[in-house]
């Protein structure tokens, strides 16, 4: 039977509270959730962050549920800009940092398998040595919190970013000597070519510390249930299991929420048929938690 093990990404769940996200999952039979750091679910900034973690911990704990932190919340830190600051900003660089910080510490708390984070984009019109550079120093002020807390950091290469591919970040890593881990959408793999996602997949795998997947079209980068696409699974499982990975592959259907239940259901009828899953039960959540309320 196969050794890997599915996760969803919470971004795909946006009109469920974190509790009721969390407790479809595990009913369905998954083995974790990548859960993203936005205003809806998990705020980072919230003044009661820690009320929330330790309710969110506990319901992780009583569902058997691993957990990935993601911090690619799309407005959390400027309403009017995508994904901005970065940490390659002339202006805002120090907020993207503290918010990956605080990622750390979140993932510490919760016992999060790794915490991932994109480069983001470049200011316009900037030097793109200069951007190399800031955006070095950030990974590096990251891994120096990563190694405090105990927690594996992965930047995700993306179409747009500044770090859209493995090259890029093979040459950001080897130029800096950044201990850095890779998160690897597969689909992302895809989007810029014909090259065989399972190449790509054994090329990343000594980095690797977190797995997205979801179909796409070639040259294409619009996150697709599993079918409507091109792509081709079965190598791809094949290779993260022939090398030996261990680590979540979550699924990412971000734009998927309001048919969020459906499409995790299909997504797990799949994953379970090409991975060779059998179906297992787990505890479901039931209850109330310790506090009285279910994690916002």
């Amino acid at each position: 039977m196969s050794s890997l093990r599915f996760g969803y990404g919470t971004n795909g769940f946006g009109d469920h509270t974190l509790a009721d996200a969390v407790a479809v999952l595990a009913d369905l039979g998954y083995d974790g959730v990548a859960v993203t750091l936005d205003a809806r679910h998990l705020d980072p900034f919230a003044d009661d962050l820690p009320r929330r973690l330790a309710t969110l911990r506990w319901l992780l704990d009583r569902t058997g549920m691993a957990v990935v932190v993601e911090t690619g919340g799309r407005y959390l830190l400027d309403p009017w800009r995508e994904h901005q600051p970065t940490l390659m900003s002339a202006h805002g660089a120090q907020r993207r940092l503290d918010l990956l910080r605080r990622a750390v510490h979140i993932g510490a708390d919760l016992g999060a398998e790794a915490v991932s984070f994109r480069s983001g984009t470049a200011d316009p019109g900037s030097d793109p040595a200069t951007n190399r550079d800031r955006l070095a120093r950030g990974c590096a002020a990251v891994l120096r919190s990563a190694a405090v807390a105990g927690v594996s950091v992965g930047l995700e290469p993306g179409p747009g970013m500044f770090v859209d591919t493995l090259d890029s970040f093979d040459e950001l890593v080897t130029r800096f000597d950044l201990d850095l881990g890779l998160t690897l959408d597969v689909g992302h793999c895809r989007c810029p070519g014909p090259r065989p996602v399972a190449d790509c997949v054994r090329r990343a795998l000594p980095r690797l510390v977190h797995v997205q997947v979801e179909d796409v079209r070639r040259g294409a980068h619009e996150h697709l249930e599993f079918g409507a696409g091109d792509l081709d699974f079965p190598p791809v499982l094949a290779a993260l299991e022939e090398g030996g990975y261990r680590g979540l592959v979550s699924v990412e259907l971000p734009c998927h929420s309001h048919a969020a239940p459906e499409a995790a259901r299909r997504s797990w009828e799949f994953l379970r048929l090409r991975g060779g899953r059998r179906d297992h039960g787990r505890a479901a959540w039931t209850g109330d938690d310790p506090a009285g309320r279910r994690p916002g």
